[in-house]
């Protein structure tokens, strides 16, 4: 089986924005569903509903992947699950580092979507030497010490960084080093990296912060209504505030890249 060395996704050569890019995921996760079922067919409508994006945007970003569907039959769900799987480069194993297995590295490590999606689990690291042979969802744990080692002995070029937000770029600075081009980071900080290399962020925090401000936003709707003043510029003040974080084609992003 070839591995992540071996091939990188040719998405951005092919020209397919990445807010396409962003959202094909969404649909592979709602084809798989219908497969499950064994549903054959589906169509644009019922698809996009399925990944919560409107069946316009779904047909002009299946376009891009050269998918345009039947009239009145809709698009095949195994041949649409094959296509996008891989174009996300998804038809092959890619092996992944964790690095930081405190709570969240372990409930990483416990997730059994990865070998499902196309992810395997290469290994954990850890700073700490009490952690060093302990397994985690039945993988033992290395220590950082190794990491350089792990990492060309894998042939690993995606890792998890899931330390504390001081250790996050002395690790980021080691994983790149040694050869990694793909990181997820889940510390609360915001790593620099050198051009090649992509970064994804992930902040739970932050979510949480956004869906606050909406859930205040909504007291203060209810409060001036209950009032009787008028709500009108509420709305108006969320679609400016909406469209501030909107990417080019209107789409706000669901993860912000680092």
């Amino acid at each position: 089986m070839a591995t992540g060395r071996t091939h990188r996704p040719a998405t951005r050569s092919r020209g397919i924005p990445e807010a396409t890019v962003a959202r094909l995921p969404l649909y592979l996760r709602a084809l798989t569903a219908l497969s499950e079922r064994s549903v054959p067919t589906v169509s644009s409508e019922e698809l996009a509903a399925a990944a919560g994006v409107n069946s316009a945007k779904l047909r002009k970003d299946f376009s891009y992947l050269g998918s345009y569907g039947t009239r009145g039959v809709g698009y095949d769900v195994e041949y649409l699950v094959y296509q996008i799987s891989r174009e996300l480069g998804l038809t092959q194993d890619w092996p992944v580092v964790i690095v930081g297995i405190g709570n969240l590295g372990a409930a990483l490590a416990n997730y059994g979507g990865f070998a499902s999606r196309g992810f395997r689990v290469a290994a954990l690291i850890d700073a700490d030497p009490a952690m060093a042979g302990k397994p985690v969802a039945g993988i033992p744990v290395q220590h950082t010490d190794d990491l350089e080692k792990i990492i060309k002995d894998n042939g690993v070029s995606i890792g998890v960084i899931a330390t504390p937000a001081g250790a996050a770029q002395q690790v980021c600075d080691r994983l790149v080093a040694a050869g990694v081009t793909s990181i997820l980071n889940f510390a609360p900080t915001v790593l620099s990296v050198p051009d090649g290399v992509d970064v994804r962020k992930v902040d739970l925090s932050i979510e949480l912060q956004i869906l606050a401000f909406h859930e205040q936003r909504k007291a203060g709707e209810e409060t001036a209504a209950g009032d009787g003043a008028l709500p009108a510029t509420a709305p108006r003040g969320m679609a400016a505030d909406a469209s501030a974080d909107q990417g080019p084609d209107g789409d706000v992003p669901a993860v912000m890249p680092a």
